[in-house]
């Protein structure tokens, strides 16, 4: 499995990815510019967390049009696997790649902190091997993280299986208080219809180390590769 991380300006979780991905899970990585028009045949695109573009019009917004998206979304298009983590996520709404949007925290302040999610469904290569009973420890930092889509687009993800994670807390009960930004349905994370572009606004990466004394995101990229042949 070849993975390709892509860098904006702005962006500051690209080498935290590249380092999980290459000395952790040792898997073959390239690093991706935002100017490039080649994806230098990556199976697997990650867009990263950070601040694209500085974040001045709306998250995502001015990230959509570099030229790398063209390529990224082709790339959805014919089928290949793309994730997007934090300002990722925020990207692949905008480029329409994945349904809803993500909008101001419902507290109006940017939320740096460790919360728990609660997997929704075990039907995709990220979420196949987690354990649906289980409260996974994961970093958040975003300030617009609140997401957001109509009700009818609700019932339609809904109904097609397409919600990847809940917020919830530390006993894996879906609450109110445990919703850290006001995301509908304390929904956490999503995937297209086709299951080949996910995203989520929690930190896996920020997990996935056993010197940070935390390697819950380890499921998610265990998953991907115990389904992905190489």
């Amino acid at each position: 499995m070849k993975f390709g991380v892509v860098t904006f300006p702005g962006s500051n979780c690209d080498q935290d990815m590249v380092y999980v991905l290459r000395d952790i899970m040792k898997q073959e990585v390239v690093e991706l510019w935002h100017k490039s028009h080649d994806l230098q045949d990556a199976d697997f695109v990650v867009l990263p967390g950070g601040f694209s573009y500085g974040d001045y019009l709306r998250s995502g917004a001015i990230a959509r049009f570099s030229p790398i998206m063209k390529e990224v979304i082709d790339h959805a298009n014919r089928g290949g696997y793309v994730m997007g983590v934090c300002n990722g996520f925020q990207i692949l709404t905008e480029s329409h790649l994945l349904p809803g949007a993500l909008l101001h925290n419902t507290n109006q302040k940017f939320i740096c902190k460790n919360i728990h999610l609660k997997t929704a469904t075990n039907n995709t290569i990220v979420t196949s091997n987690h354990d649906l009973n289980k409260a996974y420890q994961i970093p958040i930092a975003h300030g617009e993280g609140n997401f957001h889509i109509s009700e009818e687009g609700l019932k339609e993800i809904q109904d097609n299986d397409q919600v990847l994670y809940r917020y919830c807390d530390e006993q894996g009960n879906i609450t109110k208080e445990s919703n850290p930004n006001g995301s509908i349905d304390n929904i956490a994370g999503v995937t297209n219809k086709h299951r080949n572009v996910f995203g989520m606004m929690p930190h896996p990466e920020r997990a996935a180390d056993a010197v940070l004394r935390n390697q819950d995101g380890l499921a998610l990229f265990e998953s991907i590769l115990n389904n992905v042949s190489a």
